[in-house]
């Protein structure tokens, strides 16, 4: 830790990073930001680790949950509303079944930066960049469109800014109360069968409010039924971005990247001695992992030792993305290895990144039962292994949208079409996410019981 700096990653080799033509114009950009306001702070951060040791420890669970790819075009508060009424719809599921916290991280806030298995795209013989999220170019598909731009950086920070003021004030000024947990449904969703039993649910629950609050136990003296806590998070993937908002805390001395309250590495950038990780290994931020089926046990391990030296419980989430089809050949044996190694791991569940598939009409999609299956595999593991399955991370919306096939909607292929709104990777919608936080909560009630 002596040789690090903010800036030492770049002395590293880098995966996933734009070629920036014009390197004065990025440099000018860089230090703009370095003048700007945190956007979250230290103290927020040190509060969600102690959080997630809950969660390590098996008192807890995590609900991750977000966007793909936030976009500059899709900015609004409707849906930074409606995604926080569904995570808060899950999370009031998952607690009413566990008996225990869940903590509620956003994939929002910062989540523009995309990895890409190609660095060119190509249509009609035409051979372009790849789209590499609004925060480095565009989608548009010409030249000027792709060329990666530095003051996008400037717009997708005002914008995390925006999102961030409006979560804080959907948290604390009376949306999250319990009191209000009917109008946590969806329009939509409210007209299905899952709506149906999520509202049985919240009956239940006012019912319990109104014995609580004859007991003189109300949200006037018990702040936690009044409102909740969100937190940000974002894969940490344009480090020009990254280090431009790490700040040294004034009252501990350690640095923090105040872009987000949790940060992730990618299956594509997690290399021991690339620069992902050492921009990360020095930042006092919760950090994860993804772990797919190439992941090597030993490289991983290294890597763990990497980030959390002092094997704090809290600081490291290994976010498992094997695919419904590979989990059982792959997963239990990392699992056994960073086990018997004694590591303090956050173990969650990625069930999307690997159960895309391409439709007969080539929409990217993935199959609503793949993904059930997997996390059901996921929990059945962790059961066998004698070791805590901690969470969920999942790429979701609160709009009505037809990315995912399946569910109880009963999504077709040749359906995708009529709402397929993502900028990347295929979404659940509400509805979809509903159904998934009540399997969840069927696994938790188990092991409640068990």
């Amino acid at each position: 830790m002596s040789s690090w700096s903010k800036n030492s990653w770049r002395d590293k080799s880098i995966k996933q990073s734009p070629t920036y033509p014009d390197l004065e114009k990025l440099k000018e950009v860089e230090n703009e930001l370095k003048k700007y306001p945190p956007l979250v702070f230290a103290g927020e951060v040190r509060t969600l680790k102690k959080e997630l040791a809950q969660v390590t420890n098996g008192k807890a669970f995590l609900l991750q949950g977000g966007d793909c790819a936030e976009s500059f075009d899709d900015f609004g508060a409707v849906n930074i509303r409606d995604m926080f009424k569904v995570l808060l719809q899950m999370a009031i599921i998952m607690t009413y079944a566990g008996s225990f916290p869940v903590v509620k991280i956003g994939r929002l806030g910062g989540q523009f930066a995309k990895p890409r298995s190609s660095d060119f795209e190509e249509i009609d013989g035409v051979k372009l960049p790849s789209y590499r999220g609004d925060i480095i170019n565009d989608i548009a598909f010409t030249q000027k469109a792709r060329t990666p731009e530095p003051k996008r950086m400037l717009k997708a920070y005002n914008q995390s800014a925006a999102t961030m003021n409006l979560l804080r004030a959907f948290a604390r000024g009376g949306l999250a109360d319990l009191r209000e947990v009917h109008k946590w449904n969806l329009g939509f969703v409210k007209n299905s069968a899952l709506g149906e039993r999520y509202e049985n649910l919240a009956e239940r629950i006012t019912e319990t409010l109104a014995f609580m609050e004859a007991c003189g136990i109300n949200s006037s003296n018990t702040p936690m039924i009044h409102e909740t806590e969100l937190y940000t998070s974002h894969e940490a993937l344009l480090l020009n971005y990254e280090e431009a908002l790490t700040r040294e805390d004034s009252l501990t001395g350690g640095w923090y990247d105040c872009s987000a309250h949790f940060l992730w590495i990618g299956d594509r950038t997690r290399g021991v001695n690339d620069a992902h990780v050492e921009f990360l290994s020095g930042v006092g931020n919760p950090v994860g992992i993804k772990a797919g089926p190439s992941t090597d046990i030993d490289e991983l391990l290294k890597i763990v030792d990497r980030l959390n030296p002092q094997n704090e419980a809290g600081r490291l989430n290994i976010i498992v993305r094997m695919g419904h089809d590979k989990i059982e050949k792959y997963f239990p044996q990392i699992l056994r290895a960073v086990k018997k190694e004694g590591k303090e791991i956050l173990w969650s569940i990625d069930p999307m990144h690997g159960n895309t598939i391409k439709a007969s009409n080539n929409f990217k999609t993935r199959a609503f039962d793949s993904i059930l299956s997997e996390v059901n595999r996921f929990f059945q593991i962790h059961e066998s292994e004698g070791t805590y399955a901690g969470g969920v991370h999942l790429e979701m919306t609160g709009q009505n949208v037809t990315e995912c096939v399946g569910g109880a909607q009963a999504i077709t292929e040749d359906g995708l079409s009529y709402r397929y709104e993502t900028r990347c990777d295929p979404r659940l919608n509400a509805d979809q996410a509903l159904e998934l936080a009540f399997l969840i909560a069927d696994n938790l009630k188990k092991r409640k019981n068990f």
